[in-house]
């Protein structure tokens, strides 16, 4: 999918650490695009709503959690 940059409302969170970020944009129809935010200029990735419905509720379940040395 083509994803123009313009108007869409991006989202950096307030975890973000100095210089690795990503910013979410709420797309029209439900969908979520995902972009870096070192270099805004590459594409975005985007994903429907079921499947960032789906990575969230695996983020908040600790499934992507780093392994603990």
């Amino acid at each position: 999918m083509e994803l123009s940059h313009g108007g869409l409302h991006w989202f950096k969170s307030s975890f973000s650490a100095a210089g690795n970020c990503v910013e979410v944009a709420h797309l029209p129809g439900g969908g979520v695009a995902v972009r870096d935010t070192k270099d805004r200029a590459k594409a975005a990735h985007v994903y429907t709503g079921p499947e960032w419905e789906a990575f969230l509720a695996g983020v908040r379940n600790g499934e992507f959690d780093l392994p603990v040395a």
